[in-house]
């Protein structure tokens, strides 16, 4: 798949760890919590054929700037610092896409700066707390795999991890999110591998219990495109089609054989999805 470009880009509030690949209309993606490398990210790497990918490690991730402030590793500081970024990088308007809590962020960006987004992708998202509503969800604890989970990620925060027992215990982790488990091997075959900022995942969980964006989600301007699994375990269905109501703009497409990782479980399917959204965008 080939190496991602690593820059470092200063913004009025501190320097960025950006990494670069693909030519085209700008797109922007990150994940709240994980720290990027060079090898790249699978779901980022879904846009590169149609897009100038930027992917960003947020503040306290890989050599991103660090907190003088807890609050600064909040949702919506985040959300100022992506556009400290773009405008740090003299882009007009660029899209977004995540997946996961970067499809949280993608919520939050398309509320309070439409007017900077092309477009927004979001996969295997929410607009409020997935974990307590929903027995379907992993983190809840009435789902069966709920204490392997917070098991497995416990074990990769530690620091001390050799790098095999951090592959294995991230594949374990991988696998509880996958309809076809089997089939990680074949899924995860490229030399892509990244890291998880505790710092930043540790302040996540705490804030995502007051977490609830489902009242401001008229606000949005911007057309977004939902994407989601249709046993998705760890942002369940349910929640996209709630995305999909209450978000003007917005259409949703899911996938009858994928769990938490559409772009990898149905490639050819998300890869149409994305790119037919993205044609209406560039003829209207």
């Amino acid at each position: 798949m080939g190496t991602w470009e690593r820059e470092s880009i200063t913004t009025t509030r501190g320097s960025f760890e950006v990494f670069t690949k693909g030519q085209g209309e700008p797109l922007c993606v990150t994940h709240h919590y994980s720290a990027f490398n060079e090898t790249g990210d699978y779901f980022a790497e879904s846009f590169t054929h149609s897009h100038k990918v930027y992917l960003i490690n947020l503040r306290e991730a890989g050599n991103s700037e660090k907190i003088s402030e807890p609050y600064q590793l909040s949702l919506l500081e985040t959300i100022f610092d992506l556009e400290a970024i773009r405008e740090a990088l003299r882009i007009e308007t660029w899209s977004y896409a995540g997946h996961s809590i970067g499809g949280v962020l993608g919520v939050l960006y398309g509320i309070y700066y439409s007017n900077r987004l092309r477009a927004n992708v979001i996969t295997g998202a929410a607009a409020r707390d997935y974990t307590v509503s929903s027995a379907a969800c992993i983190y809840h604890q009435a789902h069966p795999d709920f204490k392997k989970m917070q098991e497995l990620i416990e074990s990769l925060k530690r620091k001390d991890l050799l790098p095999d027992e951090r592959k294995r215990l991230s594949a374990e982790r991988t696998k509880l999110s996958l309809e076809r488990p089997e089939k990680y091997g074949e899924l995860f075959n490229q030399n892509i591998h990244k890291a998880i900022s505790p710092i930043r995942l540790n302040y996540f969980n705490r804030e995502l219990s007051i977490f609830d964006v489902t009242k401001k989600l008229g606000m949005t301007r911007v057309k977004t495109l939902i994407l989601c699994g249709e046993h998705d375990v760890q942002c369940p269905l349910e929640f996209s089609i709630e995305m999909e109501e209450l978000l003007p703009n917005s259409e949703l497409i899911t996938f009858p054989e994928s769990n938490h990782y559409p772009f990898l479980e149905e490639r050819e399917l998300f890869t149409k999805a994305i790119d037919e959204f993205f044609g209406r965008i560039d003829a209207s």
